[in-house]
């Protein structure tokens, strides 16, 4: 099975063609509804003027091949983390408990990959 097809989860890039970030960090969110409700919270852009598209993990490790930097939402780590280790990626599992009750939490990954 060819697992770079793999959906992982979705980000977000406006009308002029900027990925949405966390600072320098892409976000990629482990569902549509998800990503909707980061952008609902963010102050950086309005959702109405952003386009929601799914990201494979094909894509994501070409970005980090580039030296792109992501920041993963839980439900997307989960779906990346296996894929990756079966490619002999050394990432760990983590804990997403946010600092504060409603705080949303991101794993940042900003590791060139070959």
């Amino acid at each position: 099975m060819n697992t770079d097809t793999t959906v992982i989860g979705y980000f977000a890039v406006s009308k002029r063609g900027d990925v949405v970030c966390d600072g320098a960090a892409c976000i990629i969110a482990g569902s549509y509804k998800a990503m909707k409700g980061y952008l609902e919270k963010s102050e950086t852009k309005p959702p109405a003027k952003v386009k929601i598209i799914k990201t494979r993990l094909g894509e994501i490790l070409s970005g980090m091949r580039r030296g792109g930097v992501y920041s993963f939402d839980e439900q997307a780590y989960g779906g990346f983390l296996p894929l990756a280790r079966e490619k002999g990626m050394g990432f760990e599992s983590l804990d997403f408990t946010p600092d504060k009750p409603g705080d949303i939490k991101f794993l940042t990954i900003a590791q060139t990959i070959r």
